[in-house]
């Protein structure tokens, strides 16, 4: 003989309840998704902050993880899918093309700039011959960085940056001193050794391959893809409208904030450069732990290392993080060219990364 039936109704009655103990109660208090939601708020608040504190007229981030994507932004006119200008984010673009070329033997980090730009880099005490690549990468070869003249508001050529950074004494070689004139350079050799532009490799070995359809090097257009919020600088003028050569391969590089998460957690993750390079990529070492080639590690409070790269020009201020295996990342934007609070920037990298109980 079969059991009875039990009625449905008696069934839902358990779920019910349990559903209605849930409600009362909220989540569990060391839930992962109560953590995330607290960390989300402590996130917002301080993205918050860098317009109420932090002197940005709008500020917006996109943050990857294994829970998905989340977006936030605060202030008027930022959207998810704004084109903005990345400034020094763009170091870490060239860094990977130099390493990806020397993954193919077709340079070496050992190699002196003489080597690839003959009689180029000399005066005031400028010696290309005991500059080498890797000392480009690692912002130790003295150059004398070419926008502290300039102010990053100049156009300017590469051979121009050049002769402007050897006017002046040698900053100390072997010693770190970020110099944007390093980066030009690099790019100029990338040049020299594949018979194209820096950005044309850039785009053929990173932008494409990576789908990177928000991402590109403008060269001479002043101009922002649409679509694209206004862009200012510190006294409230317009400057959306810029020359990126000021920057060139130090700071040209246009993107959104997607395709430099996608960027950062493709390079980190291994798949931009063989895990030998990558290590090269991440050696700190020269730099006395403050760069590496490309990328520079911060330490965060509860321990956590997250890897990336700034970007500041006029009318923009640009800030990507990764954790060391690329899979978690976080960019952040603001559309003016810093933020005068500089304990928020620590902050809102600590609120994403550090687990958090709430």
């Amino acid at each position: 003989m079969r059991a009875p039936r039990t009625p449905r109704t008696l069934l839902a009655i358990p779920v019910c309840l349990a559903l209605l103990t849930l409600v009362r109660t909220g989540l569990p208090e060391h839930s992962p998704v109560a953590a995330r939601t607290a960390a989300g708020r402590s996130v917002r608040t301080v993205l918050t902050r860098l317009v109420t504190r932090g002197g940005a007229p709008a500020a917006a981030l996109l943050a990857d993880d294994a829970s998905g994507s989340r977006f936030m932004s605060t202030g008027t006119g930022m959207a998810r899918s704004d084109h903005f200008r990345a400034g020094s984010v763009t170091k870490s673009f060239i860094a990977t093309v130099v390493l990806q070329l020397a993954a193919e033997h077709r340079l070496s980090l050992s190699d002196s700039v003489e080597d690839h730009l003959p009689g180029l880099v000399h005066g005031a005490g400028n010696d290309g011959r005991r500059i080498t690549l890797r000392a480009l990468l690692q912002h130790t070869s003295g150059l004398y960085d070419f926008t502290r003249t300039t102010g990053g508001a100049v156009p300017v050529t590469a051979p121009q940056a050049l002769r402007i950074a050897l006017t002046h004494p040698s900053t100390g070689r072997g010693r770190y001193a970020y110099s944007n004139t390093d980066y030009v350079v690099l790019g100029m050799i990338v040049e020299q050794v594949t018979g194209h532009s820096y950005a044309t490799e850039a785009e053929r070995r990173i932008i494409t391959p990576l789908r990177l359809t928000g991402t590109s090097f403008p060269g001479g257009r002043t101009s922002l893809p649409s679509p694209h919020g206004r862009a200012y600088a510190a006294d409230g003028s317009d400057v959306t409208e810029l020359d990126p050569r000021v920057a060139g391969a130090a700071g040209e590089l246009v993107s959104t904030l997607a395709d430099l998460n996608r960027f950062y957690a493709a390079l980190l993750g291994g798949r931009l450069l063989p895990s030998h390079w990558l290590r090269e990529m991440l050696d700190t070492r020269a730099a006395h732990g403050a760069y590496g080639m490309g990328l520079f590690p911060v330490k965060l409070p509860c321990g956590t290392t997250v890897w990336g790269h700034n970007g500041r020009i006029s009318g923009s201020y640009v800030r990507s993080a990764a954790t060391v295996d690329g899979r978690h990342v976080l960019t952040f934007r603001v559309n003016t060219g810093g933020v005068t609070d500089p304990a928020l920037e620590p902050a809102l990298l600590a609120a994403e990364f550090c687990p958090r109980t709430p």
